[in-house]
Formats: C-alpha cells, sequence, structure tokens
C-alpha cells in the first residue's frame, strides 16, 4: 500500500463536563448551527433568537455550568430541563431542543414580547408575574440587552471549545 504524505488526522477533541460524572460530549463545527436552526424551526423561533440567547447563557459552551446550577448550551436548571423531557442537558441536541421549547412557551405566554420572554428566561416566570414584566433586576436587565444586541447582531457559531464557561 502506498504512504501517504499527509500526517494522520487526529480525532476532535471530546467536550468534557467538569466536575460531573456526565460522560463527554462530541460536538462537530457544524452541527450546533444545524441544531440551532432545526429547534427553531420546530418551534417557530427565529434562528438569530435562538443563538443570541446561546452565545450569551453559555458562550456555545456545551459543557457550561453556571453557579446556579444551570447546564449546556441553554443553562437549562435540571427541574426545568426535566419539566421539558431534558434527560441529557449536556447533549447539545436535547439541550436546544428543550431550551426552544422552554422560549417558544415564554414567548407565548407572554403574547410575543421578546423582552418579556427573556426576562422569565434568566428571572423565571414566577417573578416576571409578580412584577407584571421585567424584574428590577440589574442582572436581568443587562442579560436581556445582551440577547437583543446579540440577536439584532447576528455573529458566526463559534467553533467548539473545551474550556468551560462554569458561573458564567
Amino acid at each position: 500500500a502506498p504512504q501517504s504524505s499527509q500526517p494522520p488526522v487526529a480525532p476532535k477533541p471530546a467536550v468534557t463536563t467538569p466536575g460531573t460524572s456526565q460522560p463527554p460530549v462530541r460536538v462537530e463545527e457544524d452541527s450546533i448551527e444545524e441544531l440551532i436552526r432545526s429547534a427553531a424551526r420546530r418551534h417557530q423561533l427565529e434562528p438569530d433568537l435562538l443563538a443570541a440567547v446561546i452565545a450569551v447563557e453559555s458562550g456555545y459552551d456545551p459543557s457550561a455550568v453556571s453557579s446556579k446550577g444551570a447546564q449546556g448550551l441553554m443553562q437549562l436548571m435540571p427541574g426545568t430541563a426535566k419539566d421539558l423531557s431534558v434527560t441529557k442537558p449536556f447533549d447539545p441536541r436535547q439541550n436546544i431542543e428543550g431550551g426552544a421549547k422552554y422560549l417558544r412557551q415564554l414567548l407565548d405566554q407572554h403574547h410575543g414580547s421578546f423582552v418579556d420572554a427573556l426576562a422569565a428566561y434568566n428571572a423565571g416566570r414566577g417573578r416576571v408575574t409578580r412584577y407584571n414584566g421585567v424584574p428590577p433586576y440589574r442582572e436581568t436587565i443587562a442579560y436581556i440587552n445582551k440577547v437583543l444586541r446579540r440577536y439584532r447582531s447576528p455573529q458566526a457559531v463559534p467553533a467548539p471549545r473545551a474550556a468551560s464557561r462554569a458561573g458564567r
């Protein structure tokens, strides 16, 4: 057999899930973008809105875990993930599907208001109901502004990376 002059191609590294017993998740470079488009179609969302939420929530890190315990690309809290039938929150497909379904529920609940739906996504449904709109939390107001800024100026999906953004 002829020898190839090309060096062997190493497989893409697995994205590990630090501090958990979750198995590593392999993410292909273009798969997150396709998962976003597919979930957006199914849940009648704009792909750019879904991408903006992911960018702000996790920086496209499938293994991200916040200091409050939110997990994966769309930073689903364990109880919310369970309610959305997400059994593997670090699986990009399940996480994006669950997050898209949740965002659609929030948009429907808030009559299509991006601002109120994003406030509920960040601060929780109950707080938006209690304040009859965006709660007066600096973090929530900053979050809404970041997502809407990113939504209005879409950027390419970054290549996957192994570093975690734990604690966002």
